[in-house]
């Protein structure tokens, strides 16, 4: 029995998603998804592309069944395909964290200036979650906390911040999240936040990151 023609097959059927995945942009559109769907405009506005490209790469991933597309009025929304995809992104950073020391130098270039060194480890959060020490605040977009967010933490998006400074407590740390370890939202709180004379901290995970990490603890 000759397999050579089995294996050419499968082979070139899995070819078509690193092929989907070799764009940084078509990434980047990935990652805003695994936030909740999101219109052709909106993508195009959190991303600095024009509607045309941001178009022509979500057909190559709609190609790839990587997202799927719902029309609501004019607007046409995309998605993730499944949780299949958002677990491949996770284990995408995850390797190219552990095999590509750019990776983390780039990280640390830009986070280091911008209040990231002010990290806590999703391990003390969580801990510290747990016994009432600290106040997560989710500084996405409010549609994207509505989506999901992290249990228990409080909506306030990065550009309403300022104006709701006023309403944290002083006397515990607030710890600031956003769309995972690429997204620059919570080490801008960060800086904020110290400015004013809070004691906060940058969680680099997400909500998927957490959700992950706590059900594997089960």
């Amino acid at each position: 029995m000759n397999g050579r023609p089995f294996k050419d097959a499968i082979y070139k059927q899995f070819a078509r998603i690193g092929k989907c995945l070799s764009s940084e942009r078509r990434l980047e559109l990935l990652n805003l998804l695994s936030q909740g769907a999101k219109s052709v405009e909106k993508l195009a506005q959190q991303t600095d592309m024009t509607i045309a490209n941001v178009s022509q790469h979500l057909q190559v991933l709609s190609e790839a069944r990587l997202v799927t597309s719902k029309k609501r009025g004019t607007y046409v929304y995309y998605e993730l395909a499944n949780t299949a995809v958002n677990e491949l992104l996770l284990s995408l950073w995850k390797t190219g964290e552990q095999q590509l020391a750019d990776i983390q130098k780039i990280k640390e270039e830009f986070m280091n200036p911008h209040g990231g060194f002010h990290t806590i480890s999703l391990e003390e959060a969580l801990a510290k979650h747990k016994q009432g020490e600290i106040i997560l605040v989710d500084v996405r977009p409010s549609e994207e906390y509505e989506y999901d967010h992290i249990p228990g933490a409080i909506s306030i998006p990065i550009d309403e911040l300022a104006e709701h400074m006023n309403e944290l407590p002083s006397d515990l740390e607030i710890v600031t999240y956003c769309r995972g370890p690429y997204c620059v939202y919570s080490a801008q709180a960060v800086l904020e936040l110290r400015n004013k004379g809070f004691l906060a901290y940058r969680l680099e995970e997400g909500v998927h990151e957490w959700k992950q990490h706590t059900g594997s603890l089960h």
